[in-house]
């Protein structure tokens, strides 16, 4: 590249760029670039016209960084102008050989010198070839750093420690002799842990509402619009480190256990896969809003169709109405007043009442089956040690197995077996070390199960749309089917109701029936 003529040149350009945000500040951040390549414009007599900053790595294309981008453009926009472009060192301009060359051919054809602290540019052959030379040298070192950091990051990983962001409900922490190690984070982990429960029970019963159960969070992360994407749920339930394992397939690493505490089981996260696979049985609806507790449970009376939901203007206020959208129905555009279709509701789900007597015998019964349960704990975990030591025998015996084996595709079929063996192993692990229910936990867990099963309608009246929506999922079946004329038709109760009015049948057969808390015989509570 040419020698600087101080007769034609008046301006100089500099340039600063390092390749992480905690470069910026330290001893060879942007700041103090920027200072010593202005002490070189000053001794060259320059009007330092600009400054491009950029934080970017030093490999790839030049264009893609913003700073150089702009750097060109300032060029362009003024042609007729004759600047020198001042870095500090050879290596800011690029650390790719490919990019150097290309970068050197983009200054020359714009007529534009170039200077650097601590290299003297030559514009003859043999200049050209020490150039070229160096950022040969700074490409060597950057792919030889990018190799040592992911041997690194590999070895940390296969130690059971994660090494990229944290994710959402896990934050990092520097632990002695440990280094950082993720440790859950609240709330954020108790939402999480929540979300996947929910949408392994199915009281979520698509991805699309476990977003909007994020969503009314305030301190759930969002993007820089403000959204919690979809992509971001997705890859919330299918992330395994809330296992407490690490898998990564940029490193081949399949179920490590981590030294982090897992927020869920390896049962939730499998049942939770299963089920984004599977067919959802209720989609979420969009838009669902607070308005309307029924909306995707009633049924048109005529076509079976979804009641759709709306507010009509009067005179002087809006009014809001059910109504069927159904094109061919006899009730299509006939709407139907909100607050009659959903009183018809809440008449028919305060019926549903059990009896003190029924409710008394249903918490003797799970006792009964929770004593049984535990009796069975002991020969389950005997059981789960047996099988752990078969599979450890099975991966030990497949191990010699590799050693022996010359074929690459059939030492990769031993490796997928030890896998799949390994996440097995996994499984019963965790299930050997799940702690018994403490003292209380049970009363606890039957307290909250039987006064839901006693009276549905006192979850109900709380107003809380979810728990609405909870109450429809754990008390019926199927939806409700409404006819504009002739009212609400008799819904199907789940299995826990079904159960409690055959006992109630049986008791009113045996000339003792149960009676609801009103006094009325139980039979009629349903």
């Amino acid at each position: 590249m040419a020698m600087i003529d101080k007769g034609s040149v008046r301006k100089a350009i500099i340039y600063c760029r390092v390749s992480s945000v905690n470069q910026e500040h330290d001893g060879h951040g942007l700041e103090s670039q920027e200072t010593r390549c202005r002490q070189r414009a000053i001794a060259l007599g320059l009007e330092v016209a600009a400054v491009f900053p950029d934080t970017f790595s030093g490999g790839g294309d030049y264009m893609q960084r913003p700073g150089m981008k702009a750097l060109l453009a300032f060029l362009d926009a003024q042609p007729d102008e004759r600047f020198v472009v001042i870095f500090d060192d050879l290596k800011r301009a690029s650390r790719d050989t490919r990019a150097f060359l290309d970068l050197r051919d983009a200054f020359r054809s714009r007529d534009v010198i170039v200077e650097c602290l601590n290299f003297k540019f030559d514009d003859t052959p043999e200049g050209e070839f020490i150039e070229t030379i160096i950022a040969a040298q700074g490409a060597l070192e950057r792919k030889q750093n990018g190799r040592q950091v992911a041997q690194k990051m590999r070895a940390r990983m296969e130690n059971g420690y994660w090494v990229h962001k944290a994710p959402v409900g896990y934050r990092y922490e520097t632990q002695k002799g440990r280094g950082k190690v993720l440790v859950p984070d609240e709330p954020l982990a108790s939402i999480v842990r929540d979300a996947f429960e929910g949408y392994a029970s199915g009281r979520f019963r698509s991805q699309a509402e476990v977003k909007r159960f994020f969503e009314g969070f305030e301190a759930f992360p969002r993007n820089r619009k403000g959204v919690i994407t979809q992509q971001r749920v997705t890859e919330i339930l299918t992330q395994p480190l809330y296992t407490g394992h690490i898998c990564s397939e940029r490193y081949q690493l399949n179920w490590l256990k981590g030294h982090h505490d897992g927020l869920i089981s390896l049962d939730t996260f499998d049942a939770v896969q299963e089920r984004r696979h599977g067919v959802t049985r209720l989609p979420a609806r969009k838009n669902i809003g607070d308005d309307f507790a029924l909306r995707g449970f009633v049924l048109c009376g005529d076509c079976d169709k979804p009641l759709r939901s709306s507010w009509a203007k009067g005179n002087t206020r809006r009014y809001p109405y059910y109504l069927c959208q159904t094109k061919g129905c006899d009730s299509y555009g006939k709407s139907i007043p909100r607050d009659k279709l959903e009183s018809e509701f809440e008449a028919i789900l305060k019926t549903i009442q059990p009896g003190k007597p029924l409710v008394d015998m249903v918490t003797y019964m799970f006792r009964s089956a929770w004593t049984q349960r535990q009796a069975l704990v002991d020969d389950m975990i005997a059981s789960a040690r047996e099988r752990l030591s078969q599979t450890e025998k099975q991966i030990d015996a497949l191990l010699n197995r590799i050693m022996e084996a010359t074929s690459p595709a059939v030492i990769g079929a031993y490796e997928d077996k030890i896998a799949r063996l390994e996440r097995d192993k996994t499984k019963l692990s965790e299930k050997l070390v799940r702690h018994v229910p403490e003292q209380g936990t049970f009363d606890e867990m039957l307290e909250l199960s039987c006064q839901f099963l006693a009276n549905p309608w006192k979850l109900w009246e709380t107003g809380n749309m979810t728990l609405k929506r909870t109450v429809l999922r754990l008390t019926f079946e199927d939806r409700l089917r409404y006819h504009r004329n002739e009212g609400a038709r008799t819904p199907k109760t789940t299995l826990p109701f079904k159960a409690l009015e055959g006992l109630c049948t049986q008791g009113m057969r045996n000339g003792a029936p149960f009676r609801t808390r009103t006094g009325t015989p139980c039979g009629t509570a349903f």
